[in-house]
């Protein structure tokens, strides 16, 4: 089994007790005819951590890409079943999808700053959100944005300098404080340290850690270590023979990595198939 890191959680609600921010009942999400996710029902609570794992195919980025609305920019893509954010229904023909994407952001798995100075990436989102603030206090926004990134202190002497011109684990952490800078309310991550090294993989770790304080993350990783060491909850999707992912168990990662329920589990976790 994965080893799974006893973290204090100090006076934190029980996971049982914190709200809602997701609810997915029966989705499913299709690209034309196929289907790449089938009826999904599953929840997210605030401010944890919650991992997607499953063998590579079985929908799980389709399944965050759900999340935010972003399948809406692929033609053929369609869904069945409900998504409800805080009881509300995103996918209900009245929702503004840009205003979404704002309240629930998104890291890629490969670092993608703008070709802009590290200030400009940072201040993006807000001005084109329509920023009504004065110069102080755009400053201070991106400040505050770096800070929460953990990279103000590697950055705050050249930020007029590239974004495309950090290392890559600088990079990502920049595309985390561009997110966290519109103040979202969800950060979704899609295997945001797969181009990373090992070192820089453990700081986007730590950092994950320090925002679900303010944060709800949900985050898809192919790394069983990485699922464990950092996530609070775990839900593992596999394919079926219709080649549609499906939820097999969701539970706290301590559980899932030590005495997960069902056989499909324990088998992908101990490297037996997938």
């Amino acid at each position: 089994m994965v080893q799974v890191a006893t973290v204090d959680r100090g006076d934190e609600l029980p996971s049982g007790e914190r709200e809602v921010v997701f609810e997915l009942q029966d989705l499913s999400c299709y690209y034309g005819a196929f289907r790449a996710v089938r009826e999904v029902s599953l929840e997210i609570r605030q401010n944890e951590i919650t991992a997607l794992i499953g063998p590579s195919g079985c929908g799980k980025s389709t399944l965050l890409r759900s999340f935010n609305r972003m399948n809406d920019l692929v033609d053929t893509a369609r869904v069945d079943g409900k998504i409800l954010y805080h009881g509300v229904d995103l996918y209900e023909p009245a929702i503004d999808p840009v205003e979404v994407r704002r309240r629930i952001g998104m890291v890629f798995q490969k670092p993608n700053p703008f070709p802009k100075s590290i200030y400009d990436n940072v201040a993006f989102g807000p001005k084109v959100a329509g920023f009504r603030g004065n110069k102080a206090e755009l400053d201070d926004l991106v400040e505050r944005s770096l800070r929460k990134a953990a990279i103000w202190d590697e950055v705050k002497d050249k930020l007029d300098t590239m974004g495309t011109a950090l290392s890559g684990g600088q990079q990502q952490r920049l595309c985390i404080a561009r997110a966290i800078a519109v103040e979202p309310d969800v950060i979704l991550m899609d295997e945001p340290c797969s181009a990373l090294d090992p070192i820089a993989t453990l700081k986007i770790e730590e950092l994950m850690r320090e925002l679900k304080q303010n944060y709800t993350i949900v985050i898809v990783t192919h790394n069983m270590q990485q699922a464990a060491r950092a996530s609070d909850v775990t839900a593992f999707l596999t394919m079926g023979d219709d080649r549609a992912g499906y939820l097999v168990e969701m539970a706290a990662t301590q559980d899932i990595f030590t005495r997960p329920t069902n056989r499909l589990t324990e088998d992908y976790i101990t490297g037996r198939f997938g």
